[in-house]
């Protein structure tokens, strides 16, 4: 499957990118790849740097004629997010991803495919090895855990680079040129509860959501996508509020960074109730499938009867759960006021745990404003407060403020259009790119971000497009021979 990879064009960007997918990358696991990175470099005989919490860099002096440019800093993010459909047999500790071509794409057999960002350290392993492409001294800069805290650039300490222009090779539309993001925070709300001996007379049935798409929660969460923790909850209120059922355990979501596609629930219900219980329940079910028929045509929701639960929720606390999960916001809170059409603020819940008397659920926050940011995360906080658990605040990252008089900014501009005929689109994006980071200790540094078309993102149906990625390419040779002289 990876030889079908590799003889796509250009065959220096996919050959690097399917060395990179045989390695095992998960986030916070980058062991492995930081010493893929380290022997790449060496092999080149070029100056290698981990510092000290993992990140790569490779400097590499600038080629015949090119000496008079400046130093640039070419970057992407070794981890991937680790995906898969419930029914792939995969390790993601121990396999390489399997990858397939289809038509005019890229995809992985049941995974996550790794395009976020694997395409982006491609690209920088391939010039990097090139004897033929122009280019002025480059600082490779690799970072680690990008998504799932972004802990690589939080560490990067001042004074290890000397390029004063970031290319950051993470934006995932071919047509755009990325000057802001947004910045992120991480909402966990827990508590304890009694649990209770499950009654004799009840028995047990099991609820399924699955089928969703999931994907992105930020450069996807005003799509209008399926939430499955949502869904769920829509479920379980409802037999509740009808059947007096009672919750044993949930297990919905997985990262927070993506948008849960299933769901599954334990729960227990009076044994007279069984016949309208599974009538109310088909009818919700439909109701739901429709209202999603458009955007989330493979939706499932299956119950199935199961061995009574011994235990369930002690009944005060399940209410406040319910209730708090239904009040809770899941999507865009608010559209930015200065960019058409970007989400300015907005969450995920994307995490829901409820097992052996503990509750967990996460979310991750996003917002190009700092203050309302911290509005939608206290509104969260207050939400589930009032339901009794207890509400922690982390992984808070900054976003990057646009810089619409940047000179990298005039020159990617420039050339976009005299390559395609048109212009790009520029604008900031509603995810979080690790240029905001950065720019503390680097606040002098030039940053743009523009990438090959990937969809799909943090999600199983995650491919990338051949067409683009060729397009992507000559458009970064491009601009290796357009950086400004010193």
């Amino acid at each position: 499957m990876s030889q079908e990879v590799r003889a796509l064009e250009p065959k220096a960007l996919w050959n690097k990118f399917a060395d990179l997918n045989a390695v095992p990358r998960p986030s916070k696991k980058e062991e492995r790849v930081i010493k893929f990175m380290t022997d790449f470099g060496a092999k080149l005989g070029l100056e290698t740097i981990v510092d000290e919490v993992g990140n790569v860099i490779i400097k590499k002096p600038a080629t015949p004629g090119m000496e008079d440019r400046v130093t640039i800093v070419m970057q992407s993010h070794l981890d991937m997010v680790h995906q898969k459909n419930a029914d792939t047999d995969f390790d993601f500790d121990t396999q390489g991803i399997q990858m397939v071509v289809e038509g005019d794409w890229v995809k992985a057999k049941g995974t996550t495919l790794g395009a976020d960002n694997g395409l982006g350290v491609a690209t920088i392993m391939a010039i990097l090895e090139s004897t033929d492409i122009p280019h002025p001294a480059i600082e490779a800069l690799f970072t680690i855990d990008e998504e799932t805290g972004m802990t690589g650039a939080m560490g990067l300490k001042g004074g290890l680079l000397e390029g004063k222009i970031l290319l950051n090779l993470d934006t995932e539309e071919d047509d755009e040129i990325g000057v802001g993001c947004a910045g992120g925070i991480d909402v966990t709300a827990t508590r304890t509860y009694q649990e209770e001996e499950t009654p004799e007379f009840k028995i047990g049935f099991e609820i399924k959501v699955k089928g969703l798409q999931g994907g992105h929660s930020g450069m996807q969460i005003h799509e209008g996508l399926g939430n499955a923790n949502k869904i769920m909850n829509r479920l379980l209120f409802d037999g509740f509020e009808n059947f007096g059922l009672r919750i044993s355990e949930i297990d919905g979501g997985s990262l927070r960074n993506a948008i849960p596609r299933e769901s599954r629930a334990v729960v227990a219900i009076d044994a007279i109730h069984e016949a309208a219980f599974l009538n109310d329940m088909e009818t919700l079910a439909n109701t739901i499938k429709t209202e999603f028929k458009t955007m989330e045509p493979d939706l499932d929701i299956v119950m199935s009867k199961t061995e009574t639960p011994e235990k369930i929720m002690d009944l005060g606390v399940q209410e406040g759960l319910t209730r708090a999960i239904y009040a809770a916001l899941n999507g865009v809170y608010r559209m930015s006021a200065d960019i058409p059409e970007l989400v300015e603020t907005s969450n995920n819940i994307a995490r829901v745990i409820v097992k052996d008397g503990h509750i967990k659920i996460g979310c991750l926050t996003r917002s190009s404003v700092e203050s309302s940011k911290l509005d939608l995360a206290n509104m969260l906080r207050a939400t589930f407060e009032l339901t009794g658990c207890e509400v922690e605040f982390s992984g808070d990252y900054p976003g990057w403020t646009p810089n619409m008089d940047s000179a990298i900014l005039k020159v990617l501009d420039k050339l976009y259009q005299k390559l395609n005929g048109e212009k790009a689109h520029i604008a900031a994006c509603h995810a979080g790119l690790e240029c905001g980071i950065l720019g503390q200790n680097y606040p002098d540094m030039d940053m743009i971000s523009f990438g090959p078309n990937i969809k799909g993102a943090h999600s199983p149906d995650e491919r990338a497009q051949i067409s683009s990625a060729q397009k992507y390419w000559t458009f970064v040779l491009e601009i290796l021979k357009e950086i400004p002289k010193k």
